[in-house]
């Protein structure tokens, strides 16, 4: 890889944990009200998701920050997040969801390529 390919690398990883670090960590603080968004969708045992949900993107947020086991890290992602779409931003049912979901459908892909690309040498994996 180039050092302009790794640095981009590099900064979209920054850009991707940015968007999942905060989140995880917020769920953390509100957590009762996150079990009750994950109930209020029908799901089952709200808490095992909602610290679900805290593991996959304030771990995995990390992990793709630092660049470690991220071709891993980026496939949790990429599942959690596409499961993120499919349950909480039905466009089908409300009109509404719909930029969400297709944000979601856009985030998935490019936690995918990834997860097929690596982190780039500016990482922990170095690769």
């Amino acid at each position: 890889m180039t050092a302009s390919r790794d640095l981009a690398a590099l900064i979209g990883r920054i850009m991707i944990a940015a968007l999942f670090v905060p989140a995880g960590w917020g769920k953390i603080g509100g957590f009762a009200g996150t079990a009750g968004y994950v109930a209020s969708k029908g799901l089952p045992f709200p808490e095992v998701g909602a610290g679900i949900a805290v593991v996959c993107e304030l771990i995995g947020g990390l992990m793709i920050l630092v660049g470690w086991k991220t071709r891993w890290a980026a496939l949790a992602l990429a599942v959690f997040t596409l499961a993120a779409a499919i349950f909480f931003h039905p466009f089908w049912v409300d009109p509404q969801q719909s930029i969400s979901f297709w944000k979601n459908v856009g985030i998935t892909g490019g936690l995918l390529i990834l997860f097929a690309h690596g982190a780039g040498r500016l990482s922990l994996d170095r690769n």
